[in-house]
């Protein structure tokens, strides 16, 4: 459902005066006292959600502690889930007649628009089945393609030459970097459904405050490489296990121009892929080790968030979260309390990482570099190894789901 001029209902909490319009008969020693928000003043985002929050709150619901914008009511009747995003929101859970008075109550209070069920939202198209949900940006990256003036069929099969490495003096500056802008920006979206392209748009959203010819045709590349995959999008099978598990991995001194290393990890629920990230890393560091355990400690810190969230849907973890890692000193790190030169510059991620072992809330596990699922997230690859990877993050298509029905939420 959609909230209609949803900032106007938030109520002002501070005095605030305005200039009487344009045309206004008002002597000019005079201003306006604002009884109500209005488009335009700094306030107004924060008014209308605490005018939202009481509202939903009176109707038994209750907010997340670790996701303010999702609330939660749990009845003898079931769940309802109702998650907003500004003035946008989506709907779910298996009571059904609660979802209806739901819909009724917020009816009675803000001017809204029912959209039905779910199917596009913020740029994500929606497709179900009742074996599952196929999320994919397919509309949202043709414009992008549209927008770069990419017409004809030619397209990559990775979306960065293998071990490619960029500076900030490669090529030459180009006359109008508007563009490269726009096309980085629409590609960090476009991650929200295509992991696979989470490494390459982090390389070059860096180079944002000055970008040569060089990094334009990287991203060309990249748009070349999602013009022959538009399809892919993430998958959410109905029958997939509720056990989380997550790969940790890094890329030490990859960058050649400060030397400072990249984190990559990713989280799966059951076969689901539902978290990945690709960051440089704010120190540079002295070995392997410490790159490896720093990313240990950040993506430990994802997995402690995902693990709070499910509990709070109603699916806690009756065990530790399996955290993969290919550096097997960096384990051994985490499971010794003994500090010497080589760690005790990173005290902080050793405690934290060990006491979250210590409450069985993770437990890491020795992988092979072949199998290291988050190696997509830290360098390029040549295209056998990135599609082996690209296989493990299990990305589909919706070539094959002709028979999907609309999906059973409802998006307000």
């Amino acid at each position: 459902m959609d909230v209609k001029n949803a900032f106007l209902n938030g109520d002002l909490k501070k005095t605030v005066y305005m200039k009487p319009p344009p045309g206004y008969p008002c002597p000019s020693d005079k201003v306006c006292l604002l009884r109500k928000a209005l488009y335009g003043l700094k306030q107004v985002p924060r008014e209308w959600f605490d005018k939202f929050s009481t509202t939903i709150c009176n109707l038994g619901f209750t907010s997340s502690p670790h996701e303010n914008a999702l609330f939660i009511r749990k009845s003898e009747r079931g769940v309802v889930l109702l998650l907003l995003y500004v003035d946008d929101m989506i709907i779910t859970g298996d009571d059904i007649d609660g979802i209806s008075d739901l819909k009724a109550s917020l009816h009675r209070t803000f001017e809204m628009k029912d959209l039905g069920s779910l199917s596009y939202f913020l740029g994500l198209e929606v497709i179900s089945t009742d074996d599952g949900i196929y999320l994919s940006q397919a509309e949202y990256a043709s414009d992008l393609l549209a927008r770069a003036g990419i017409t004809d069929s030619r397209t990559e099969s990775t979306p960065l030459e293998p071990n490619v490495r960029f500076t900030p003096m490669d090529g030459t500056i180009l006359d109008n970097p508007t563009l490269y802008r726009q096309l980085v920006g629409g590609l960090v979206y476009l991650i929200v459904t295509r992991p696979d392209i989470a490494y390459p748009v982090h390389v070059l959203s860096q180079f944002l405050s000055d970008p040569r010819t060089t990094h334009y045709a990287a991203v060309l590349r990249i748009l070349r490489y999602i013009k022959g995959t538009l399809f892919h999008g993430l998958y959410f099978s109905a029958h997939s296990s509720l056990s989380l598990q997550a790969y940790s991995d890094a890329d030490w001194v990859g960058d050649s121009t400060d030397r400072r290393s990249t984190t990559g990890y990713c989280l799966f629920l059951g076969d689901a892929l539902i978290s990945w990230r690709a960051k440089k890393q704010t120190f540079t560091a002295r070995s392997s080790t410490e790159v490896e355990y720093r990313a240990l400690a950040d993506t430990t810190a994802e997995v402690v968030s995902v693990r709070w969230l499910l509990e709070d849907l109603g699916a806690p973890q009756s065990s530790p979260t399996n955290v993969f890692c290919d550096n097997r000193s960096a384990i051994q790190i985490a499971h010794n309390d003994v500090f010497h030169e080589r760690t005790k510059h990173i005290e902080l991620d050793c405690h934290f990482v060990r006491q979250r072992i210590l409450i069985d809330a993770i437990r890491l596990i020795a992988v092979g570099t072949l199998d290291q699922t988050a190696d997509i997230f830290t360098k390029a690859h040549h295209p056998t190894r990135f599609w082996t990877l690209l296989f493990k993050l299990k990305l589909n298509t919706n070539s094959h789901t002709s028979s999907f029905t609309t999906v059973r939420l409802s998006i307000i």
